[in-house]
């Protein structure tokens, strides 16, 4: 099999605070939004149809750059502690926060504002029509940010898609929609081709530990005392855009199994997350066909899965 490896409950978020002003960087650039386009010759100049995104995706700034794609980050807080997705707080170091406090953090969407820094940035830079694909909108507030953005500015050609998806179901979304792009689609066939893609996504899960729907107060304390002391494993399936308990499995081991075991033979643009588990190389070598590429999962799947989350998405 080949893999690509692109680095190592319900969710809402509570509201809508404004990005903070990043200063671009080779890294950083995609993620915050503002890309500097250093030559005419870039791909980035020859798309005319130009694709938004936001951290959601859990897609890496190498990966999203690749592409063109300008990923807006949602905001995460631990307590007064206020971080940018991906800017200044990388996956590693929100799992590691994360576990040292009793509190989950929140996450909240983007702001229109920062939507409409991008879609104006990419307008400035030629692009005649910009497709937004973002996380689901039964999980979060930014789509409605997104098209709300759209409104602020006046004769451009902005579309908005709910992907119904997150994480690495939502990146996929958007990966073979900038891919699209890149290839001289039309916005009409580059939106055909994404809703059609959107309702054929399936997201699974399996969380590792109780402890964050403890902290979060969708289980009591004794709830979470018996399934540790059982070993229980919830499993999540979010394919259609909002988290439906899949059932339940005694030990990781037969979890996990049943995550692999859920995938189709025949099941396309398979991809994986997952929340720094140890155990993800031995789950990769469980799945039966291609695996597009093993990224983690960020703050927005990652506070209510918990660390050690493992995450599968793919398409029939």
């Amino acid at each position: 099999m080949r893999v690509l490896i692109t680095g190592a409950g319900k969710i809402k978020t509570h509201r809508a605070i404004p990005a903070r002003n990043i200063t671009s960087s080779p890294t950083t650039c995609a993620v915050a939004g503002f890309h500097p386009f250093h030559s005419p010759d870039s791909l980035e100049h020859q798309m005319s149809v130009r694709i938004v995104t936001d951290s959601g995706c859990d897609l890496s700034p190498e990966v999203a750059d690749a592409l063109g794609i300008v990923v807006v980050p949602l905001s995460i807080r631990f307590g007064s502690t206020e971080y940018t997705d991906r800017i200044d707080l990388s996956p590693e170091k929100f799992y590691e926060e994360m576990a040292q406090r009793d509190e989950l953090p929140e996450t909240a969407a983007p702001s229109p504002g920062s939507f409409a820094k991008a879609y104006q940035s990419l307008l400035a830079d030629g692009a005649t029509t910009i497709l937004s694909i973002n996380l689901s909108e039964a999980l979060s507030a930014t789509a409605q940010a997104a098209r709300t953005a759209a409104t602020l500015i006046e004769g451009a050609d902005i579309r908005i898609i709910d992907s119904t998806s997150v994480t690495v179901g939502q990146g996929t979304i958007v990966l073979r929609a900038a891919e699209a792009a890149r290839d001289g689609a039309s916005i009409e066939e580059i939106v055909a081709s994404t809703t059609d893609l959107a309702a054929r996504t399936h997201v699974l899960g399996v969380l590792d530990t109780l402890d964050n729907l403890k902290k979060g107060g969708r289980i009591g304390n004794a709830q979470a005392m018996i399934g540790s002391l059982l070993s229980i494993k919830p499993c999540i399936d979010i394919s259609s855009g909002a988290v439906e308990e899949a059932g339940r499995q005694r030990t990781r081991k037969k979890a996990l199994a049943w995550l692999a075991n859920s995938l189709p033979a025949n099941a396309k643009n398979v991809a994986i997350g997952h929340g720094l588990a140890p155990d993800i190389d031995s789950f990769v070598n469980m799945i039966n066909v291609e695996v597009d590429r093993v990224n983690l999962i960020g703050p927005v799947v990652g506070t209510h899965g918990g660390p050690r989350v493992v995450g599968l998405s793919y398409t029939v």
